[in-house]
Order: C-alpha cells, then sequence, then structure tokens
C-alpha cells in the first residue's frame, strides 16, 4: 500500500493506493508545529474509519510546501515504517524535465500536478490548480514543465478585501445571479468567483498562442469545483490530480512502469 501526502499552505490531502487505485482519501487543516507522533495518529485514525490502518502502509511518498512538516513525514516513515519517504523534488526521478530558469523554486504539488496531467491527458496541457494560489503550470506535447503562472487564490482574494478594505465584509464563495451585482455581496461574488474563471480562461489563451496549440486544460484544487462551471476553457476536473501525479512519481522513482489511471 501507498500513502501519498500533499502537504498545501492551508489543507493536506492524502491518499491510501492499492497499486494504481485510489482506496481511500481524506483532506485535513495543515498544522504547521504538528508533531511526528500526531501525524501517525491522525491518518491512523482516519483509516479506521475507513477499515484500514497505518501498519497496512509499505511506502509513502509526499509532497509538501511546508519545509517543517517535510521533514515530519520523512520521520514518520522512518520511525513508523522503517523505510524512507520520498519525497518530491530535486534528485527524484519524476520523469519531466523542468524547462525553467531555477527548478528548485518549483513547488512539490506543480510537479506532481504537470506528471499527472500529461500522464493523463497528454499534451500540450495546462494545469489549473485552485488553491491558496491559482497556479497554471504548462506542459509541452513531449512531456517538458514549460513554466507557468502564480496569481491569488479566491479563498487568499477575500482575506485581502475584507482585511484591507474597511467597508467590505468577509462574504460566503457562491456563484453570484448575474456578473452585474446588485449588491456588495454580489458585486463581491462576481468578482472572486467569475473572476477567477474569466482570468483563467484569460491566461489559457495567452498560453496557447505561445505555445502554437490549444492546450488541454485540467483544473484541480479545493475550490476548482465553484469557478469551473463559468470557465469556457477548462476541459477536465481532476480532484486527485496531486495525488495521482504523487503515485506516478513514486512508481518511476522505485523504477516500476508508471501507468495512466485505470478507467
Amino acid at each position: 500500500m501507498l500513502l501519498a501526502v500533499d502537504v498545501g499552505n492551508s489543507q493536506t490531502v492524502a491518499g491510501l493506493f492499492s497499486g494504481d487505485e485510489l482506496l481511500h482519501d481524506w483532506r485535513v487543516s495543515t498544522i504547521r508545529r504538528t508533531t511526528v507522533d500526531e501525524l501517525a495518529a491522525s491518518h491512523d485514525n482516519i483509516l479506521q474509519l475507513r477499515g484500514g490502518s497505518l501498519t497496512e502502509v509499505d511506502h509513502v511518498v509526499v509532497a509538501s510546501v511546508v519545509p517543517e512538516l517535510t521533514v515530519a513525514y520523512q520521520a514518520l516513515a522512518d520511525r513508523y515504517l522503517d523505510r524512507p519517504a520520498v519525497v518530491v523534488g530535486p534528485g527524484v526521478r519524476t520523469g519531466m524535465p523542468l524547462l525553467v530558469d531555477n527548478p528548485h523554486e518549483v513547488g512539490a504539488d506543480r510537479i506532481a500536478n504537470a506528471v499527472a496531467a500529461h500522464a493523463l491527458h497528454g499534451g500540450p496541457c495546462v494545469v489549473v490548480d485552485f488553491g491558496t494560489a491559482t497556479t497554471l503550470d504548462v506542459v509541452s506535447e513531449a512531456g517538458e514543465f514549460l513554466g507557468g503562472v502564480i496569481a491569488p487564490g479566491v479563498d487568499s482574494g477575500l482575506d485581502a478585501l475584507s482585511q484591507r478594505a474597511a467597508r467590505l465584509m468577509r462574504v460566503e464563495l457562491a456563484t453570484p445571479p448575474a456578473a452585474i451585482g446588485r449588491n456588495t455581496v454580489e458585486s463581491m461574488q462576481s468578482g472572486l468567483v467569475l473572476g477567477a474563471a474569466a482570468m483563467v480562461d484569460g491566461m489559457v489563451s495567452r498560453v496557447a498562442v505561445e505555445l502554437g496549440a490549444q492546450p488541454v486544460v485540467v483544473a484541480t484544487g479545493g475550490l476548482a469545483g465553484l469557478v469551473i462551471p463559468h470557465s469556457v476553457l477548462v476541459e477536465e476536473h481532476e480532484p486527485m490530480l496531486t495525488l495521482e501525479g504523487l503515485r506516478i512519481v513514486h512508481e518511476r522513482t522505485a523504477g516500476a512502469p508508471a501507468r495512466g489511471r485505470r478507467r
């Protein structure tokens, strides 16, 4: 069994794979000061609710943007599984060349997303991840990571408006009845939700011109379901894309042939 863990700034998504089949997935808040034993207990408790146990896990693969928790998951694998975790980063065999100025700057979750999107849908493709930041990552037809776009996330934009504008409050992130808001709440929802969709479509159009081809656009992330119904260019929604990418990276690192997801 393989435990795949994607540690984000706000939330951590984990999944348990048997071969290429995702048996269970779950989402918890990212708490930077969580200890190794607390991490192990948390994942074990959730697995027990699903009829499993951490003792069934043979391998761990991690993508993390939180250095403290990267170290903690490495310690978890050493202590509870008696084998090292595969941590996506420099030196790990991802099978995807990073054609950027500084490959060390590319987040591990972005690499996992790109690997999975190309394996599942081919290239060229663009991965749109709606998380703390909204990122667009571009992969060539040959499976090369070309770079991307980083913009404020939908929820981050809401936080900025409510904290920095005295007369704007925090509103529910929901689809407004129309683009033209009739009140402050609807106006903010229009800017946040419909604005995010318009930004994605606009940036994908620019990317397509630079590529000289129309890419497949794949969306993932916690807020994707809210935004993509209003996008013209997003074609695929893969909620577990990062976990699938981690599974593929683990297979490539272990030397086993990586396969696309079974359909």
